[in-house]
């Protein structure tokens, strides 16, 4: 039996580069259960990925050996590899350079939860860009 337990979970976005709007809900269908690959392959527990044509955020929890870093890279890097095959027509495909990471209290992951998968309503009233400045607001981030 183990000896290290942790209950930490991380609420993370990251951008197209220049906030491209290329991913098209085509390639969402299809990239978002790749991510969920990864996750699985890696121990992650994602609980839920969603965005917009524009950006990609994730719900998961990490094993103990495993930094924030390591999983974004993961996730960013075999994702754009795996766009630049799937999609050939998006060679010049990439990630912008960071990510957003914010924890999350168990006590609100419903809430969390029911925020990702509703961007589109969301992002009627909001750019991509003004959501990723409020959520650096709300966790006394300054930018």
């Amino acid at each position: 039996m183990p000896h290290t337990f942790i209950s930490c979970y991380y609420h993370c976005i990251f951008s197209t580069k220049e906030r491209a709007p290329v991913l098209t809900q085509n390639i969402q269908y299809e990239l978002y259960p790749y991510f969920g690959g990864i996750a699985q392959r890696h121990r992650i527990g994602l609980l839920v990925v969603g965005g917009m044509s524009d950006h990609v955020h994730l719900l998961f929890s990490m094993p103990t050996t495993m930094s924030i870093s390591e999983a974004m890279k993961l996730f960013k890097g075999s994702s754009s590899r795996w766009i630049h095959e799937k999609f050939p027509d998006l060679q010049e495909f990439a990630w912008q350079e960071g990510y957003g990471a914010f924890t999350v209290s168990r006590s609100i992951l419903d809430r969390t939860i029911a925020y990702i998968n509703n961007q589109a309503e969301h992002h009627q009233n909001m750019t991509s860009e003004d959501e990723f400045l409020l959520l650096l607001r709300k966790h006394d981030i300054n930018k």
